[in-house]
């Protein structure tokens, strides 16, 4: 079934969006490249770097889809309501938690960091929220929602004990204790969960 022109005014949106992304993310890793300042093994545990891989896949595909078909696949939007839950998540701890604190040993460019933390998550939201060709999706993909942060959480702080780096100052024990750090992850997840919850609903509520 052919694509609407809706479908088709989002699907340049999405694709236009995957290239600012792209951009952002080569502008800061040839920059900390260029001043000695990149350590691979560090910067691509940050959730932001992850998640962000994630985004441009997800937006280029999406767009993709909507300039050729007029429902997206229902595979693909169980993948995309985790993309929104983490894009929204990326949001809100940075500019809460993060925006301000002290800064590195090497500060580059901000403009990538505010893509990353500030435009692109918007943009996922607004594309969620308003993008025709959505189907409905079941409530058991909640589970693929929370499986990548879970997963993620785990691998940071088994890494961080063994090497004493930690990518988010919340997530150091040294500060709070591991029971600070529980209570963080505890509500973050939550705040997933909440999200992927709102998400799923709304598909539903939407194709009825």
């Amino acid at each position: 079934m052919s694509s609407t022109p809706g479908r088709r005014v989002f699907g340049v949106l999405r694709i236009v969006a995957c290239a600012v992304l792209v951009a952002a993310l080569t502008t800061q890793i040839v920059d900390l490249l260029v001043h000695h300042a990149l350590v691979p093994h560090e910067y691509f545990a940050y959730f932001t770097i992850e998640s962000s891989f994630f985004n441009i896949v997800v937006l280029f595909i999406g767009g993709v889809l909507c300039l050729r078909h007029r429902i997206d696949p229902t595979g693909f939007t169980m993948v995309r309501i985790a993309i929104v839950s983490y894009a929204i998540v990326t949001g809100a701890v940075y500019n809460l938690l993060l925006r301000g604190g002290p800064p590195g040993d090497y500060v580059g460019p901000q403009w990538p960091n505010e893509v990353m933390h500030v435009w692109i998550p918007l943009f996922i939201l607004l594309d969620w929220l308003l993008a025709p060709g959505r189907p409905a999706i079941r409530w058991s993909t909640l589970w693929l929602v929370v499986s990548y942060p879970v997963v993620w959480a785990a691998a940071t702080l088994v890494r961080g004990a063994i090497t004493g780096w930690y990518p988010y100052p919340f997530l150091e024990p040294n500060g709070a204790g591991y029971l600070g750090v529980f209570e963080y992850i505890a509500g973050l997840s939550l705040f997933i969960v909440s999200l992927g919850v709102a998400g799923i609903a709304l598909s539903r509520r939407r194709t009825r």
